[in-house]
C-alpha cells in the first residue's frame, strides 16, 4: 500500500489471556466500563477489505461461538470505506469495525469517524512497537494492526546469487560485471516514499516525534543527516549507475520493466511487486535492505493496515473486543496463511510460517528497522516538495542542501496555509 499508509516486525502473544476472559471479566477493551450480559449486542457489523474476507472468517466464527454475538462481514474496498462511513455512520446503518491504512488515522480521528480504544499492555505488547505507534494519533490508540508492508531488497538469483550485506557491496557489484545485467541495482530514489529510508538512515526525520505525538512545526528534512543522505543518493546518479529514465513519475514503471526483462540484477521495491516479478519468470530473492555506508539500516517507511472502531457504533466496547480477537496471534497466523499479508505480531517472527518464508521474513525484519509513515494530515504537504528536491538534486540542477532547505520552506508554508488554526 505504497503511500497509504503508504509499512515494522519483531513478533510475543496473549491469545491465551484473551481466551481466558469472559465478557463480564474482560476489562481490557475500550469504553471505560465493563460489559455485562445486558450490554451484549445481538450483532456486530465489520467491513473488511475486498477479497480479504477469507482471512478473518475463521476468527469471526470462533468469536461468535465464544461470545454469542453474530458478526456480519462485508467486503468493501478499503480506500472506499472512509467515504462510506462518513455517509452511513450518521444514518445509523454503518459498521462497528472498519479497516484502513494507518496514514489515514489522523484525518479519520480529527473528523470524528473512528473512536480511540483502550487495551491493556498485555495486548499492545503482542505487536511490534512501530505498528502500535502507526495506529496512535495524538497520544491515543485508534485500532490494532492486521498487516504491515515496507520496501525491501529484491534480486534476480540468476544474476546475483545472494543478497549483499551492505550498499557498499551493492555499489561494487554495480561497477563490476553485474551478473550479466545492464544495471546492478535500481531504486526509485526521486520518490520520497523510497528515498526517505536513506535520508532517515543518515539521521533525518519528517516530523519530530515527541513521545508518540508528531510535531508538524518541527521538520527534519534539511538537517545534517538529510543532506548527507541526499548526497549519497545523488552519487548514484552522478556516477551513471542509475539511468536518466528513472527520475520522475514514471520511474517506478521503468524500474519494474527493466527488472522483469532481466536488465537489472536487483531493485528496491515492496511486497506488492513480488507476484508481477514472478509472473515475468524471474527467480527472485528477497532480503532486508543492505546497510548504508555509515553502518546504519535503511529506515524505510512502513505502512500498517489496522482494524478500527467506528465512532458511530453503539457497541464500541464489544467492537474493540472483536478487534482484539481477530488480530491476536492465532487469528493473525490464519489470516497470513490465507492472504499472505504479513502480521506485525511479535511471536510470529520465529514461527516457521514467517521464519521459513524468505519474502515474508525479509519484510518482517525490514519493518522492524523502518519508521511508520506519518499519520497526521500535514503529511499531505510533504510529498510534492520533497520529490521536487530529490529530482533537482539527482539531475544536478541544485545542490542537496539548497534543494532540501527550499523543500522544507515550502512544506512549512503549505502546512501553515492549509492546516493552521483559522
Amino acid at each position: 500500500m505504497k503511500k497509504l499508509l503508504a509499512l515494522p516486525l519483531t513478533f510475543a502473544l496473549a491469545a491465551s489471556a484473551l481466551a481466558a476472559c469472559g465478557p463480564q471479566e474482560d476489562s481490557s477493551s475500550t469504553g471505560g466500563k465493563k460489559e455485562s450480559a445486558a450490554d451484549k449486542p445481538e450483532k456486530l457489523v465489520m467491513w473488511e477489505d475486498q477479497e480479504k474476507g477469507a482471512g478473518t472468517k475463521d476468527a469471526i466464527k470462533k468469536f461468535e461461538e465464544k461470545y454469542g454475538i453474530k458478526v456480519e462481514l462485508k467486503e468493501i474496498p478499503m480506500l472506499d470505506q472512509q467515504e462510506k462511513l462518513r455517509l452511513d455512520g450518521p444514518a445509523k446503518k454503518g459498521p462497528d469495525v472498519i479497516t484502513t491504512p494507518h496514514d489515514r488515522i489522523g484525518p479519520l480521528a480529527i473528523e470524528g469517524l473512528i473512536a480511540p480504544i483502550e487495551v491493556s499492555d498485555d495486548v499492545t505488547k503482542l505487536y511490534t512497537e512501530s505498528s502500535i505507534n502507526a495506529l496512535t494519533y495524538d497520544g491515543k490508540l485508534y485500532g490494532l494492526p492486521k498487516s504491515t508492508e515496507t520496501p525491501v531488497f529484491i534480486y534476480n538469483k540468476k544474476q546475483m546469487p545472494e543478497a549483499p550485506e551492505s550498499l557498499e557491496d551493492v555499489l561494487a557489484f554495480s561497477k563490476g560485471d553485474k551478473g550479466g545485467a545492464q544495471y546492478g541495482f535500481l531504486a526509485n530514489w526521486t520518490d520520497f516514499y523510497f528515498a526517505n529510508g536513506v535520508l532517515s538512515g543518515y539521521g533525518s526525520y519528517v516530523f519530530k516525534d515527541d513521545n508518540g505525538t508528531l510535531d508538524p512545526k518541527d521538520l527534519g528534512l534539511s538537517n545534517k543527516g538529510a543532506v548527507e543522505g541526499l548526497d549519497y543518493i545523488t552519487s548514484w546518479y552522478k556516477d551513471g549507475l542509475f539511468p536518466k529514465g528513472i527520475i520522475g513519475e514514471k520511474a517506478g514503471q521503468t524500474i519494474d520493466g527493466l527488472f522483469q526483462e532481466g536488465k537489472v540484477a536487483s531493485v528496491m521495491n515492496g511486497p506488492w511487486s513480488f507476484q508481477g516479478y514472478k509472473d515475468a519468470g524471474i527467480d527472485i530473492g528477497v532480503a532486508p535492505m543492505p546497510k548504508l555506508p555509515n553502518g546504519e539500516d535503511v529506515k524505510t517507511f512502513i505502512g500498517v493496515k489496522g482494524y478500527n472502531v467506528s465512532q458511530f457504533s453503539p457497541n464500541q466496547e464489544w467492537a474493540a473486543k472483536l478487534v482484539e480477537f481477530i488480530t491476536n496471534e492465532e487469528s493473525a497466523k490464519t489470516r497470513f496463511e490465507k492472504t499472505a499479508e504479513i502480521p506485525p505480531v511479535v511471536s510470529l517472527m520465529e514461527d516457521p510460517i514467517i521464519a521459513d518464508n524468505e519474502a515474508a521474513k525479509a519484510v518482517a525484519v525490514q519493518s522492524e528497522r523502518g519508521v511508520p509513515m506519518p499519520n497526521i494530515p500535514e503529511m499531505a504537504e510533504v510529498w510534492a516538495p520533497a520529490a521536487n528536491a530529490l529530482q533537482l538534486s539527482a539531475t544536478g540542477k541544485s545542490e542537496p542542501k539548497a534543494a532540501l532547505e527550499s523543500a522544507v520552506k515550502t512544506i512549512g508554508q503549505n502546512i501553515e496555509a492549509n492546516h493552521g488554526k483559522k
